[in-house]
């Protein structure tokens, strides 16, 4: 096949962005029946049918915030089980593989690019007689996932929907075993409606006759749209109980993932953890011994006198990184989460306020804090921003989500600079609202002045307590000072920067400790994870 339509489609796959995805989603909207009806064509191109995938065992899981946190609460107790798991989740922080993972790792890079090259190959191999079509970034991916989740046997797939749910790509599968729905909320407008019910209705979509579905507790409006969808298609809906309704006599459930919004997600995992269980008992699937407790219409109920230390181990074992997660390198400790909606941004905010108290009473001295922030597409980012002003931070610090600007370009890359322009523009417009959301008044010539020569050597210095970097390894490099031995590593190259920027640097260099809440964009945390975690750079 020729190398060029191999160089374009690798291109399109891995270094396409989720703004693109949507892109797509967006163009096709008006004709969402057809969306399936393609994906079902790819994937019998692809070698398979969606019959295929009822072997899969599937838990299918949406919502607006959390249903990322309840797979992978999911995955983790039923992998605690001895049950080989899949799990497809989207989007990914650093590398591809992590949206594809079998107990719990991402898919090796061997296997990764071998099952790649099995689907790219029947498809492309079939293009001509298609029109030359071939499936979009989150399409193959999906394809992808379902026939890696085949070939490597798994007990079950935990498959997490990427927009929606009605329409979303996902929704092939026609039996899964039981259905989820996290926390509702206002996204992806432009796709899904504007109000929380036409929302719910898409969610409601992922609904199947038969299957049981359980959802954490929604607002009246919303949930009165999710039960009508339950009846309309024939499906056992019920509501998870409050996480704090399930005794244990062992004390309080200990969660992997901190913060308190976190216990919806858990509850519900547990409950499409029992339901799985309890049909691969009666299916006659064995390994799975008898569960404590009691059913009472397929909700999982725990009396005083039973335990649950055999679901406890699974909730407290979960790990979900970029998701409320702390680093700490030395002095510098980073509180990471992709909170980027208002209401994720609420959870965040509870969250860091919080722990990072807890942090600063054992310090032992002054503690800095700085804001790192992005956000991206149709987010409303002065909203999220106004959300943030009561953590009292002393820097607030933005940035694109590149992860290392260049120096040098060559001509393939001019187009991607004016991009660059255009987020640094955007970064302008989030630190702009910061000081206006701080009392700060704008001074007239304020305003990054960009040379395309000189772009990754430009920090955008407006106040003394707010910067512009044109990239994530510069932000994090001014914001450390040299205290984080992961950045300061020879083999890290020192991005340089103003002498006036450096200058204002001084309450970071003098502080015993510096707090850092990197929020607004699963990308952003990405490519921080990527510089302060070695094997995310792996």
């Amino acid at each position: 096949m020729p190398s060029r339509d191999i160089k374009n489609y690798m291109h399109s796959c891995f270094i396409s962005t989720n703004a693109c995805a949507l892109e797509q989603v967006r163009r096709e909207r008006g004709h969402p029946q057809l969306q399936l009806q393609a994906m079902r064509g790819f994937l019998e191109r692809a070698g398979l049918v969606v019959e295929e995938l009822d072997h899969l065992n599937i838990i299918h899981v949406t919502g607006t915030k959390g249903k990322g946190s309840t797979c992978a609460f999911t995955e983790q107790i039923l992998r605690s089980y001895g049950f080989r798991t899949g799990f497809y989740s989207s989007p990914h922080l650093v590398q591809v593989r992590e949206r594809i993972r079998i107990n719990g790792k991402p898919i090796g890079k061997e296997l990764f690019t071998k099952y790649f090259w099995q689907v790219y190959g029947r498809l492309y191999e079939t293009k001509d007689t298609h029109g030359g079509s071939m499936p979009a970034y989150f399409r193959f991916l999906t394809i992808l996932a379902f026939h890696i989740f085949l070939q490597e046997k798994v007990d079950l797939a935990v498959i997490e929907v990427g927009i929606g749910g009605a329409y979303d790509c996902t929704n092939i599968i026609r039996r899964p075993w039981v259905c989820g729905i996290a926390s509702l909320g206002i996204d992806h407008t432009s796709i899904l409606g504007d109000t929380i019910e036409k929302i719910a209705w898409q969610k409601g979509g992922i609904f199947k006759p038969g299957v049981p579905a359980f959802t954490v507790k929604q607002p009246d409006s919303p949930m009165m749209v999710l039960k009508e969808r339950a009846k309309e298609i024939g499906c056992p809906l019920w509501v998870c109980p409050e996480l704090e309704e399930y005794p244990a006599d062992s004390g309080p459930l200990r969660l992997g993932l901190a913060g308190h919004h976190q216990r919806s997600n858990a509850s519900l995992a547990l409950q499409l953890s029992h339901s799985w269980l309890q049909r691969r008992c009666w299916s006659g699937g064995g390994r799975v011994k008898e569960q404590p407790g009691c059913i009472q219409g397929s909700i999982l109920v725990f009396s005083n006198s039973t335990s649950l230390s055999s679901w406890a181990v699974g909730l407290e074992d979960t790990e979900w990184p970029g998701r409320t997660q702390t680093l700490k390198h030395g002095p510098v400790t980073y509180f990471l989460d992709g909170a980027h909606t208002t209401r994720s941004m609420l959870a965040c905010v509870s969250w860091f306020s919080e722990v990072a108290s807890q942090h600063e009473r054992t310090t032992g001295g002054p503690v800095v804090r700085v804001l790192l922030f992005n956000a991206t597409g149709e987010r409303d980012s002065a909203a999220m921003l106004k959300l943030l002003v009561p953590c009292h931070f002393d820097f607030a610090v933005f940035c694109p989500n590149i992860t290392e600007a260049i120096a040098s370009c060559n001509a393939d890359q001019q187009n991607f600079n004016v991009s660059v322009e255009n987020m640094l523009t955007r970064c302008l417009d989030n630190q702009r609202s910061w000081r206006l959301l701080n009392g700060q008044e704008e001074k007239p010539g304020d305003q990054l002045l960009i040379s395309r020569d000189v772009l990754p050597l430009v920090a955008a210095e407006c106040c003394s307590k707010t910067l512009v970097f044109p990239c994530i390894l510069s932000a994090l490099q001014w914001l450390s000072q040299g205290r984080d031995s992961i950045l300061a590593h020879p083999d890290k190259r020192v991005i340089p920067v103003k002498p006036s920027v450096t200058a204002k640097a001084a309450p970071l260099r003098d502080a015993t400790g510096i707090h850092v809440l990197v929020a607004g964009s699963l990308h952003l945390v990405g490519g921080v994870l990527k510089h302060l975690d070695p094997s995310f750079a792996s």
